[in-house]
């Protein structure tokens, strides 16, 4: 049997030499991309694991029991916000996507808006109407798993900064192309 270097010219023995380099690089660092996107585990995932993944904290809430609440918001552009409670001995206890639809339900007339802050998370963009004595925080979400289902989620607040309604829309930026 031939050997390749007697099958193959010399230039085009160098090129099958850099393609094998390109290949052994890409398999290096997509394992080192797999390794990064690791899921976190409750319970086995530290504070320190939730940061180096997510970054900088939104916002860091007091929670129940000792816990503390790390808000990773991916407004304006993006759709989803993510709230991991660390519990008091460093471990993660629950890591969530907090704009669902059940979230949203729990949004109640007379509710206040530290309270639908914390639920979730920080908004894309607050208006304030002052002259109806009214603030909408609006909030881009997912309604299905294409970014055509693009939706808006408003809370109304009254003058008093309570929930007075809530409203879905179409996200207007599906229709600036």
């Amino acid at each position: 049997m031939p050997s390749l270097s007697a099958a193959v010219p010399a230039r085009g023995r160098w090129w099958a030499a850099l393609a094998l380099v390109v290949l052994a690089v890409s398999l290096v660092l997509s394992a080192c991309d797999v390794q990064g996107e690791r899921e976190l585990v409750p319970g086995h995932s530290t504070e320190a694991d939730v940061r180096q993944r997510f970054g900088q904290p939104e916002a860091v809430w007091d929670g129940p029991d000792g816990t503390r609440i790390y808000e990773f918001n991916r407004q304006p552009a993006g759709h989803r916000n993510f709230m991991a409670t660390i519990g008091s001995d460093g471990l993660l206890v629950r890591f969530e996507q907090v704009l669902t639809p059940a979230n949203f339900e729990r949004v109640q007339p007379g509710m206040p808006m530290e309270t639908v802050r914390r639920m979730l998370g920080k908004p894309m963009q607050v208006t304030p109407y002052p002259l109806k004595g009214e603030t909408h925080y609006d909030w881009r979400y997912l309604d299905g798993p294409n970014q055509s289902d693009s939706k808006i989620f408003t809370v109304v607040f009254d003058r008093d900064f309570r929930v007075a309604s809530t409203q879905h829309a179409r996200d207007p930026a599906l229709d600036r192309n």
